[in-house]
């Protein structure tokens, strides 16, 4: 897979599969994204790596709502676009499907935190949905 910003200054590139695929509906989520949900890849950090403008990512943090860590969302510092951000804790990177530049071989596995979705939007896709996570 490889992907990048808006203006091009973010590059990146991740090998094999994605482990998981999901549209995830929480608020945080929608507001981010501007959107009725954000379509995130998670693969494994060993899989991942940045092409060029690792150092015009930055990442901006939420306070935490129930248990830490606190809502993370990387984005270019020159166009705002939404990058890879990295979960270290749990050894993966979350990749915006929308900053790919090519076919991921994968497609959405499921609906997450649904109990929070857009009134505005209906979900009517079969996928499984799950309340939370």
């Amino acid at each position: 897979m490889k992907g990048s910003c808006l203006c091009g200054a973010v590059a990146f590139e991740a090998d094999g599969p994605a482990v998981d695929f999901v549209l995830d509906h929480c608020s945080r989520c929608r507001k981010a994204t501007g959107s009725a949900f954000f379509a995130e890849l998670v693969v494994p950090l060993a899989r991942f790596r940045w092409i060029q403008g690792e150092s015009e990512v930055r990442v901006y943090e939420a306070p935490v709502r129930e248990t830490p860590p606190g809502y993370q969302r990387a984005f270019c510092s020159q166009c705002g676009s939404p990058v890879p951000s990295s979960h270290s804790t749990h050894g993966v990177v979350s990749i915006p499907a929308g900053s790919l530049d090519d076919d991921p071989g994968a497609r959405p596995m499921r609906h997450i935190f649904v109990e929070a979705k857009a009134p505005w939007f209906s979900i009517d896709d079969g996928l499984p949905q799950f309340a939370k996570k």
